[in-house]
């Protein structure tokens, strides 16, 4: 059976998503579950920042039965994940949406959403940027140039903030909106 198979032996459609480096990552394994749970078969790709304990790798190479990616392969290894039918990206950060809009292909986790955008493969973001940053020009233009390129976004999340944060709480990250963001196609 491929990795692509699911129950009766239907492919299932494959969904890659893309980690940055946000204290909300750690609960990106409900955004796994949730996926699964939607028939889609999951791979994560890190950025290397994400991946210095952002979220816990263990329990997440665990719900998807995969290693996660942060690095490119080397010449002649087999790629570890089939192309994807989408890419989600949560929680994104300020330095990944700016880098990805500019097209700075540095780490294998903007490279590969810069690959997606020009495959024309569904794309969506949750943003997680603090208010300060999401004022900057480059970002607001980012935003811009992405969405004009197909991306859909979520509502932005900027992490411990008003209310929540001075009752040691932390607002609700939005995981489930971006998968409701790809499946409307």
């Amino acid at each position: 059976m491929s990795d692509r198979a699911g129950t009766g032996g239907a492919a299932r459609p494959f969904l890659y998503v893309v980690v940055c480096a946000a204290g909300v990552a750690e609960g990106v394994v409900g955004l796994i579950d949730a996926a699964r749970g939607r028939g889609w078969e999951v791979g994560v790709i890190a950025t290397p920042v994400a991946m210095g304990g952002f979220f816990d790798t263990d329990a997440v190479e665990a719900r998807t039965g995969r290693p996660i990616r942060s690095a490119w392969r080397t010449p002649g290894e087999p790629r570890p994940f089939p192309a994807p039918d989408a890419v989600v990206v949560a929680p994104a950060t300020f330095n990944t949406i700016n880098k990805w809009a500019a097209g700075l292909a540095d780490t294998l986790a903007v490279a590969t959403l810069c690959e997606a955008s020009g495959l024309g493969v569904p794309v969506a973001v949750l943003p997680c940027v603090g208010e300060a940053l999401a004022s900057h020009p480059a970002y607001r233009e980012s935003l811009a140039r992405l969405r004009g390129m197909g991306v859909r976004f979520g509502d932005p999340h900027a992490g411990n903030t008003g209310d929540a944060a001075q009752s040691g709480g932390r607002p609700e990250f939005g995981w489930e909106r971006a998968l409701d963001l790809v499946q409307r196609r």
